[in-house]
């Protein structure tokens, strides 16, 4: 039963501390500045939808979506859409590639960075930002996908044996 449970809390869990990593950010490094942007719940949602459910990360994404608008950047719709659409891609590429760790993880650091791209290019184009493009990628991208990278590193086989204590526990209910 704890388990039912437990995927649901730590994506709430993971919602609440993006924000509190983001106040880390940005940092001096080598006389840079840097920006590291957390994207704990999504690259957690990613794991769900390869390693559980698709639909259920794709409800996941909309309702942390449609939170994540109001409370965090007061334009509705934009992560509401990304969210789910993530997660679906990731649900849809189990099909094509193994679902090792390691290919799970770069699937979904590449997810992330086309994110992260897409969030670019809408608010760059709503001229909500005037970041050049090179400066962009050197000052945020990269490092974003560097540190969520080593967050994945660190957190990505808990989130797998979770995910699969879950699966487990679910096939015995049925059975």
């Amino acid at each position: 039963m704890w388990i039912r449970l437990t995927i649901p809390f730590i994506a709430i869990v993971l919602f609440l501390l993006e924000p509190e990593f983001a106040l880390f950010s940005p940092i001096e490094w080598n006389g840079e500045i840097i920006y590291l942007v957390p994207r704990f719940l999504i690259l957690y949602l990613i794991f769900i939808s390869i390693y559980y459910s698709r639909k259920r990360a794709v409800t996941y994404g909309l309702f942390f979506g449609l939170l994540y608008d109001v409370f965090y950047i007061d334009i509705i719709g934009l992560y509401t859409v990304l969210y789910p659409l993530v997660c679906y891609t990731a649900g849809w590429s189990v099909k094509y590639i193994h679902q090792h760790l390691s290919i799970t993880t770069i699937l979904s650091v590449v997810l992330v960075a086309l994110m992260e791209l897409i969030l670019y290019y809408f608010f760059h184009f709503i001229q909500f930002t005037t970041l050049p493009f090179k400066e962009f990628l050197l000052i945020r991208l990269i490092p974003s996908i560097l540190a969520n990278l080593l967050y994945l590193i660190m957190l990505g086989w808990a989130f797998k044996y979770l995910i699969d204590a879950r699966v487990l526990q679910k096939a015995r209910e049925l059975s």
